[in-house]
């Protein structure tokens, strides 16, 4: 009985997350947003669906092991998202529009990191790893939203696209960064927590190596990146060649490989978020992802986006409670200060470094309002913080609800803004035709 109570659990669950988005959509409401707002109306604050179930079942799993088991699903959507994210990096790109991409980088990296610390820094001052846990939080970008957004304006092969798109994967990567630093120096600063913990630094004492610690670990995150950016690819490799390319091992090798990383990444602090980018970056390169209509990639996709991913969301939501943010005017003020300060900062920096590299008022404009959306890595992120007791819930909702707020109407405003301001990307002086084929821009990134 306790078996066939969690399967008309999980039913009734993944019948939401499959039938609720298809019927938002009609909405121009995102999958991702409407998997969450399932989460929100039948969690533990609102419906508390998964208990009235359990009850209304009589006999079953008691209620905390269901949600235990839906956490668990929700961080292998966590390492499969971050992976997924990984994979559609191409790092070629980066070198055909070396000023834009870096001014665009640093820019919306910097300005917006410093607008989350000061915003954070308003209603707790006192708390820094939590200012810079919101400064890592503003300065991410989202991929998910990005890429099909140039895409459909047929912007890949521009100069405009490679720029917006390879700055958004720095940017990642230094949000992810910061985040993982961060995350150091909250398991250090809450007596008994690092106890509990497998990762190496975090047995070890940051007065006894002083200003030195915090250079071992970057240095330890380093060297982890570059031996996944070498070892991971030579194995995988190795495995995959010895197996047909409709051999399901090759799936299971994968997952294998893909925990193997994120584990040692665990080994020396650096977060499930970055570790699991990581190996994505590093594997998809082998050519096995690429051969035969990309058999493998697709299924990877298959399991992460129609299976586990959606627990990811589904756990996020769930762990939301918007009435937080009717209990005080604070935590009102906190969403507000929240939404404001990162789409003035993220539309100004944007605008800013693409003048700066050469590009009109309207594509500055544009580029700018597409950093806004705060989607996959800032929510995954929000939740592992929010976990680690490095936010608390009244910002963790903010983060939500920022989520919602960007993703839902700034890709619609951007193609608004094409429109009205009659922003082409066909122009000669924009095709990147010659400098990068259009396979090498794409291959990576679909």
């Amino acid at each position: 009985m306790a078996g066939l109570t969690f399967l008309i659990v999980f039913l009734v669950l993944m019948a939401l997350v499959a039938i609720v988005p298809q019927v938002l959509r009609r909405f121009h409401i995102p999958a991702v947003v409407a998997i969450m707002l399932v989460g929100i109306a039948i969690g533990p604050n609102a419906l508390d669906l998964v208990r009235h179930l359990n009850h209304f079942l009589g006999r079953g799993y008691p209620t905390e092991q269901i949600y235990v088991v839906l956490d668990a699903m929700g961080l292998l959507g966590l390492v499969f998202l971050m992976a997924l994210a990984g994979m559609e990096v191409n790092l070629r790109i980066m070198l055909v529009e070396k000023r834009a991409v870096a001014w665009l980088s640093l820019l919306t990296f910097a300005i917006p990191a410093a607008a989350g610390y000061a915003a954070y820094g308003v209603f707790e001052p006192a708390d820094t790893i939590g200012k810079w846990v919101y400064a890592s939080l503003f300065a991410s970008h989202s991929v998910g939203i990005v890429f099909p957004l140039i895409r459909e304006l047929k912007a890949t092969r521009t100069r405009f696209g490679v720029t917006v798109l390879a700055s958004t994967v720095i940017t990642d990567m230094g949000s992810l960064i910061l985040l993982a630093m961060c995350i150091q120096l909250k398991r250090h600063a809450i007596p008994g927590r690092v106890a509990g913990s497998i990762s190496v630094f975090d047995h070890v004492d940051p007065g006894f190596l002083g200003a030195w610690f915090f250079v071992l670990f970057l240095g330890a995150i380093a060297a982890f990146i570059l031996l996944s950016f070498w070892l991971l690819p030579k194995a995988a490799r190795y495995v995959l060649a010895r197996l047909h390319p409709h051999d399901d091992a090759r799936l299971t090798f994968f997952i294998v490989g893909l925990l193997a990383v994120v584990s040692i990444g665990e080994l020396i602090g650096v977060s499930v978020i970055v570790s699991a980018f990581v190996g994505g970056m590093a594997i998809v390169g082998v050519p096995a992802f690429h051969e035969q209509s990309c058999v493998l990639h697709r299924k990877i996709e298959g399991i992460g986006y129609g299976f586990v991913i959606p627990f990811l969301f589904l756990t996020i939501g769930m762990k939301t409670d918007l009435r937080v943010l009717l209990a005080a005017w604070e935590n009102t003020a906190i969403v507000g200060v929240t939404v404001l300060g990162l789409v003035v900062s993220k539309t100004a920096s944007g605008w800013l470094a693409m003048r700066l590299a050469g590009f009109g008022d309207k594509k500055g404009l544009c580029a700018g309002l597409m950093t806004v959306p705060q989607l996959s890595a800032t929510l995954a992120a929000a939740a592992v913080a929010l976990q680690l007791q490095m936010i608390g819930q009244a910002f963790f909702n903010a983060i939500v609800c920022l989520s919602i707020f960007t993703t839902i109407p700034v890709p619609t405003l951007v193609k608004l803004l094409i429109v009205k301001g009659n922003i082409r990307f066909d122009q000669v002086e924009e095709n990147l035709t010659e400098l990068v084929p259009e396979t090498a821009i794409e291959e990576d990134t679909v």
